[in-house]
């Protein structure tokens, strides 16, 4: 498998709103998308946004595609600032 993760700040007022964006993206048909995950730390205005796909080209074909762009328009004004992005092999153990 092969994914992202992404470190961000999302005020408490705006986290519904982000996991709504995430869950309708959860539901668009993408090929080779396993699933994705919003952690939010305790106490804390840090949000890890996790999005796990079946191999390296099925992640990088939606990382080119136009209608993930416009997903992402849709939550980057919902955090405090540009999420840290770290992509790579994910091993299930």
């Amino acid at each position: 498998m092969y994914g992202t993760c992404a470190k961000t700040i999302v005020k408490p007022e705006n986290r519904d709103k982000l996991r709504a964006v995430m869950d309708a993206e959860g539901r668009r048909e993408i090929p080779g998308y396993v699933t994705s995950y919003v952690l939010t730390e305790n106490d804390s205005d840090v949000a890890w946004l996790f999005a796990i796909f079946e191999d390296r080209a099925a992640y990088e074909k939606n990382a080119d595609d136009p209608a993930q762009h416009q997903v992402y328009l849709q939550y980057r004004p919902l955090m405090e600032a540009e999420p840290e992005w770290h992509d790579g092999e994910i091993a299930k153990y």
